[in-house]
């Protein structure tokens, strides 16, 4: 492995005959086998070397190293490269650069290896209870694996607040629950909106704990929250013009335009939520009979469209030219080694970032506004509610109505007309 990567003798000699060198080399053949290139498996040669040097690992070789002992080796090693360079020199990496990743480095290897200590996290009040509460929605209920997780994380953090004040679920009341619920409000100026989600959470959880006799009777109903007043928050996203220039600046040969590209039309073209997008395996398209079938989240029924020519176009570039070679089946991979499926953070981070880059006013950034681009653009076009409905994959048409209140250019043109005629 050491001689695929370095062509100088001397260069060559220090990784073969360096301590550990077995251990070293068995960890670049793993890094490789995620198909990172040669020049990622190059830096990492080099940092596996100098971390078996600055921890000693040959003189240790049955040791478990902790995150405080990979952060003290960081902190002689940056001291030693300061001391190694000529006062003339400057540093062509700040010390903190060096720091970072010499523990990034250092603790992905020694994981690797099985030699790095991980302390036992703290036990989450009520983790039991919480897992059996996510094992219910899944089986009994069929609910999506995001708002499983979201669900979870909402009563992970809501119990936690009521063990840190020094309350017990077993005797809760339902005072107690309002008054943590309005805390919210005041203190941590959570949106009315937010409230009631997070209310929606707690119902049906206190009921479940309810069955159970972890908690008293009668919580569940006896939770208050706001009010939220229907299409409240109208959906407002880029104009259909600031949707072209977000694809056109998209337009390019680098592997990320390339991919981002196929994504961004997907979501402004079809109206598809990111879950969707991220969703979508090689098996979903369908190039010979050019239709896309999209899986929905939430309902959990597939639709099928037919595949325009620009979008198929966009995908079949990225499948064909950056696209790596994998196992998984998801269609949008990082772009980074080790590929794995785009996550929810980084879709979203696609999104936000481009619309920004372009210097829009949005109350949002993520990938949900080109959906509600799409859909105003649709009404503007003539569509009727039922066909945008359809479209998005609505299940009741109240959802779709709300976009008749942002069509402005209509209100607008409404607005000139001359009432005087009429009187």
């Amino acid at each position: 492995m050491f001689d695929q990567l370095f062509t100088s003798s001397r260069g060559l000699a220090a990784h073969q005959n360096g301590p550990v060198a077995e251990e070293r080399r068995r960890y670049l053949a793993h890094c490789a086998s995620l198909q990172m290139t040669p020049g990622a498996l190059r830096v990492i040669a080099v940092y596996t070397l100098i971390i078996a040097r600055t921890l000693r690992l040959a003189d240790r070789p049955s040791q478990l190293f902790t995150h405080p002992d990979i952060e003290a080796g960081a902190s002689r090693y940056v001291k030693l490269a300061d001391r190694r360079r000529h006062p003339k020199e400057p540093m062509k990496r700040k010390g903190g650069c060096l720091w970072y990743s010499f523990k990034t480095y250092a603790t992905r290897w020694l994981k690797f290896m099985g030699r790095l200590h991980i302390p036992r996290e703290n036990q989450r009040p009520y983790a039991d209870q919480i897992a059996r509460f996510g094992e219910y929605m899944h089986r009994e209920r069929g609910l999506s694996p995001e708002t499983i997780a979201y669900s979870t994380r909402t009563m992970q953090q809501f119990l936690k607040e009521v063990d840190d004040a020094g309350l017990r679920l077993k005797t809760l009341t339902v005072a107690q629950v309002n008054d943590l619920l309005a805390k919210k409000t005041q203190d941590h100026r959570y949106t009315r909106k937010t409230v009631r989600r997070w209310a929606g959470v707690l119902r049906p959880f206190f009921r479940f704990a309810e069955a159970r006799g972890w908690c008293r009777g009668g919580l569940a109903n006896g939770i208050a929250t706001p009010r939220v007043y229907q299409h409240e928050d109208l959906p407002i996203g880029p104009s259909w013009d600031d949707v072209k220039s977000l694809l056109g600046a998209a337009e390019g040969d680098r592997p990320t335009d390339v991919r981002d590209r196929a994504i961004l039309m997907l979501l402004a073209v079809y109206g598809l939520r990111g879950g969707e997008v991220r969703a979508l395996r090689l098996e979903d398209l369908d190039w010979q009979q050019e239709v896309l079938i999209v899986r929905h989240d939430k309902q959990k029924k597939a639709r099928t469209y037919p595949l325009c020519r620009s979008v198929g176009d966009a995908v079949l570039r990225y499948l064909r030219e950056v696209r790596p070679g994998t196992d998984h089946r998801e269609v949008f991979l990082t772009r980074v080694a080790p590929f794995r499926p785009l996550g929810r953070g980084g879709l979203k981070s696609i999104a936000r970032n481009r619309l920004l880059a372009l210097g829009l006013k949005l109350p949002h950034y993520g990938s949900h506004v080109l959906r509600h681009a799409c859909a105003t653009h649709l009404l503007a076009q003539g569509l009727s509610l039922k066909e945008i409905g359809d479209h998005l994959g609505h299940r009741s048409p109240q959802t779709t109505r709300i976009y008749a209140k942002v069509d402005l250019n209509a209100l607008r043109t409404v607005g000139d007309f001359e009432l005087e005629g009429l009187l």
